[in-house]
């Protein structure tokens, strides 16, 4: 059975107003992935996602990137432990 797991993100660069957040979800979404997006008031993106640790895995190597308007400079990674407190995958 694949390890499940938890990260926290901060991204930075130019990542508000681009698209970053939804198209984010949906790729937590094709990953099935559960958590939340959301923009901070430093114009950066923090990311909270749950699932198999591979799928976060490759979640954050998408986040490296981002969306094809974004210009990501930097991704804060803390990985933490399952809650399993997600049921889907939001922005908020």
């Amino acid at each position: 059975m694949s390890e499940l797991a938890r990260v926290s993100l901060k991204i930075f660069g130019q990542v508000q107003g681009v698209f970053y957040r939804n198209t984010a979800k949906l790729e937590a979404e094709k990953l099935g992935l559960f958590g939340w997006v959301s923009n901070n008031d430093d114009d950066s993106v923090e990311l909270v996602a749950e699932g198999e640790k591979e799928k976060l895995e490759q979640l954050i190597d998408w986040c490296k990137k981002g969306s094809f308007l974004a210009k990501v400079e930097k991704v804060d990674i803390d990985w933490q432990k399952y809650t399993g407190e997600f049921k889907s995958f939001e922005i908020i």
